[in-house]
């Protein structure tokens, strides 16, 4: 029979697989942005994703165990997903809000994914992982936070062009895989800080 311990292994080993890929996204995404803000917003966040890399490595030696990785499935579509968005939207002036809405998703579910781990690295009475998790997560809070101030400092709004409220209602902004209804929609929280991205 499984037990708490091997779910928190599982999922560890999930996030230590996607910390990687992200290492390897987050410069790439970075070159698509427009932005110089979000530029160095991205660039920022990969910083601190090298470093969870490192931790994510000592909450396994907390655990007795070594690093290892187990392919992110979510992390992978997510990742897709962002590339796809990208390439249609270069060129646009919704680039940098498509770019922003793309990182908050992967945001959210590190946010999601860390919080369990948190709490399972406490119930498991290893306050070492735990406090290292604690950090991660906060960091991973802290990024999304970031990137919805770009959204509302401009980004959105920028995304709306010169000819949106002139454009009739089947043509402004309604391809698959726009960003919404201009300023209030990436990152909008409304009471929670940490809701998810489009209403």
């Amino acid at each position: 029979m499984k037990t708490l311990e091997d779910l928190f292994l599982d999922e560890l080993a999930d996030m230590y697989d996607a910390e990687q890929r992200l290492v390897r996204a987050l410069p790439k995404m970075a070159k698509a942005a427009t932005s110089p803000a979000l530029q160095a917003a991205i660039r920022s966040h990969l910083k601190e994703t090298e470093g969870h890399v490192t931790k994510l490595e000592k909450v396994f030696k907390a655990f007795g165990k070594k690093p290892k990785g187990k392919k992110c499935e979510a992390t992978v579509g997510l990742l897709e997903e962002g590339d796809e968005i990208a390439s249609d939207f270069k060129g646009s002036p919704a680039i940098n809000a498509a770019l922003i809405s793309a990182a908050q998703k992967v945001e959210h579910y590190e946010i999601a994914s860390y919080g369990c781990l948190h709490e399972w690295a406490g119930l498991l009475g290893n306050e070492t992982a735990a406090g290292l998790l604690l950090t991660i997560l906060d960091e991973e809070k802290a990024a999304n936070e970031s990137l919805t101030g770009l959204a509302r400092g401009g980004d959105n709004q920028n995304a709306l062009g010169g000819s949106h409220e002139n454009e009739p209602e089947s043509s402004a902004g309604k391809r698959p895989g726009t960003v919404g209804r201009g300023s209030r929609t990436i990152g909008a929280g409304g009471g929670s800080r940490d809701r998810a991205i489009a209403d």
